[in-house]
């Protein structure tokens, strides 16, 4: 293992202003069949993967499709929203080029689907900041689950006390401190009711990326 550190950078509601386009699949995917959109039914779905998250759906709202119809469907109704409209976050930008000016290296750790992540850094022009992206669902693991932080940092070959993490949702920042990792919240609209939580836990928690960035 090398002792260099890493930054270790979640994509949704962290590097991309993207859960708005994920609540809407909700919530046209559950009106299409007559059902309210409910706390209940975000907490089910908004920590999850794909497969987890098409299960918890078919079981919660006792449908007859299958988990694979459930995600083509929400696939569909993301459309190339990826790869056309979905914006970074304020400062993301100045904020990876100024880590990359300070010699650091970074990773991208995501629940998305790999189709949407690449569209999205491509589209940005963000793919040169990142030296590999560990996809969660590839893994069939949950980004509550301290594992997927330990392979990440398993793959760029540096000890997890020496990753930071910069993620939105409270559940990933516990994952990635049960994984020894320090970890940096960022505010989300999407998980605005978790702040205050996420204020207390977090070693560091931002508004905006804008905040980190160096004022001369």
């Amino acid at each position: 293992m090398t002792s260099e550190s890493l930054f270790l950078f979640d994509l949704d509601g962290t590097l991309l202003d993207s859960n708005s386009v994920w609540r809407e699949v909700d919530r046209t995917f559950l009106a299409r069949r007559g059902l309210p959109y409910t706390h209940a039914y975000y907490e089910g779905v908004a920590h999850s993967i794909f497969p987890i998250a098409a299960q918890f759906t078919k079981d919660f709202c006792h449908l007859n499709e299958s988990c694979q119809e459930i995600m083509d469907e929400w696939m569909a109704l993301a459309g190339d929203a990826y790869a056309r409209t979905v914006p970074i976050k304020p400062g993301v930008r100045a904020y990876l080029k100024q880590c990359k000016n300070e010699g650091r290296r970074m990773a991208v750790v995501t629940s998305s689907l790999r189709v949407h992540c690449e569209a999205a850094l491509r589209r940005h022009d963000l793919e040169k900041y990142f030296e590999r992206v560990t996809y969660a669902q590839e893994l069939g693991l949950v980004k509550q689950d301290p594992e997927v932080w330990r392979t990440a940092a398993r793959e760029a070959g540096v000890e997890p006390e020496r990753c930071t993490v910069f993620d939105d949702s409270l559940s990933a920042c516990r994952g990635a401190r049960e994984a020894r990792m320090r970890v940096v919240g960022v505010y989300d609209d999407y998980y605005s009711g978790d702040q205050k939580e996420m204020e207390g836990f977090c070693d560091v928690y931002i508004r905006s990326f804008e905040e980190l960035l160096y004022t001369k």
